[in-house]
C-alpha cells in the first residue's frame, strides 16, 4: 500500500474513532427512542430534550391513548408515569435518567424494562425550583418481578 493511502486509511480510521467519542454509545449502538405521550403533556418534551442532549434520537409521538400504550408494553399498573418509551427491545417508563438508560443497553438484562414511577420531582424532565426528591429507578420483568435498578 503507498504511502498516501496508508494515510487516508489512517484518517478514515481516526474519523471513525472520533465519531464514536463524540457521539458517545447510544449513537454507536444506534438506538432509537419512541417515546409515547399525552398531548397536553410538557415534562414529557423535556424527558425527550434531555435523552437527546444525551446523544439518543428521540421520536416523540402524540396519543391519547395512553392507557392502552402501557398495557400492551407490560408495564405494570403501580410502575406508571406519564410517557412510556421503547428502546433497544426495551421499556423504559417515565422519567428515568439518560445514564440508566445506557447502562441497560449495554448490560442487556433480561428484564422488559426500566421504571421511575411516578414523577419524581428532580428527575430529568422534571426539574424546578423546588428541591429534588430522591427516587428509585425499578427493574420490571414480565413476570411481575422488580428489582432497584438504580438510586438517585
Amino acid at each position: 500500500m503507498n504511502r498516501s493511502r496508508r494515510a487516508r486509511h489512517s484518517l478514515l480510521a481516526v474519523a471513525a474513532l472520533a465519531a464514536g467519542i463524540a457521539f458517545g454509545p447510544a449513537a454507536a449502538a444506534g438506538e432509537e427512542v419512541t417515546m409515547y405521550k399525552d398531548p397536553n403533556c410538557g415534562c414529557c418534551g423535556k424527558w425527550a430534550e434531555h435523552m437527546r442532549a444525551s446523544g439518543f434520537a428521540v421520536k416523540e409521538v402524540a396519543t391519547g391513548a395512553m392507557a392502552g400504550v402501557k398495557r400492551e408494553a407490560g408495564v405494570p399498573q403501580a410502575l406508571g408515569s406519564c410517557h412510556t418509551a421503547k428502546v433497544g427491545g426495551y421499556i423504559v417508563e417515565g422519567h428515568v435518567p439518560a445514564a440508566d438508560v445506557r447502562r441497560m443497553l449495554s448490560e442487556r438484562p433480561a428484564i422488559v424494562g426500566l421504571s421511575a414511577p411516578g414523577m419524581p420531582l428532580g428527575s430529568p424532565g422534571m426539574e424546578g425550583p423546588y428541591p429534588a426528591e430522591r427516587y428509585e429507578v425499578i427493574a420490571f420483568d414480565g413476570e411481575g418481578g422488580q428489582t432497584v435498578f438504580a438510586r438517585h
